[in-house]
């Protein structure tokens, strides 16, 4: 059991950044962990919560093990569940791109996080991707970290 830390002479603070992404293939999954820590230690945010949302209901952001293999079963896996090449109704409105939005579905769009001791405050083996399901176009990630600064 741990107790709070208190909290006087402390400020509470917001910080909001962007990633973009234009993919080579119209699916794919990136390791952005690392591009997600930099910016809780840029925010200087100590006890808080870092929220990464996909800003395209093709896209998804999800933690896992940061393993090849997996990888490849979440892509198959997603494939089973949701075939490209699927006579999707949507497909009716001139997109074809019905597989990606139940790719997004299944996955989500947005993961929060702890932040503890200006960290990110992830548990053994988890990793944060993004998951580009209609890609090879200009899309975004949003990043807000929210939380208690010692500035």
């Amino acid at each position: 059991m741990s107790l709070d830390k208190e909290v006087i002479g402390n400020k509470v603070k917001s910080v909001t950044k962007y990633l973009w992404f234009n993919t080579e293939k119209s699916i794919e999954i990136i390791h952005i962990t690392e591009k997600i820590r930099e910016f809780v230690k840029e925010s200087r945010i100590i006890d808080g919560y870092v929220m990464v949302s996909a800003m395209h209901l093709t896209a998804a952001v999800y933690i896992n093990d940061y393993e090849s293999g997996l990888i490849e079963d979440i892509k198959e896996w997603l494939e089973k569940l949701a075939p490209q090449n699927y006579p999707y109704k949507h497909h009716r409105t001139g997109e074809i791109n019905g597989h990606a939005h139940l790719k997004n579905l299944i996955m989500h769009h947005q993961i929060m996080v702890p932040i503890t001791d200006g960290d990110l405050d992830l548990g053994p083996w988890q990793e944060i991707f993004y998951a580009e399901f209609d890609g090879q176009r200009n899309k975004r990630v949003i990043l807000k970290a929210f939380g208690i600064t010692n500035e």
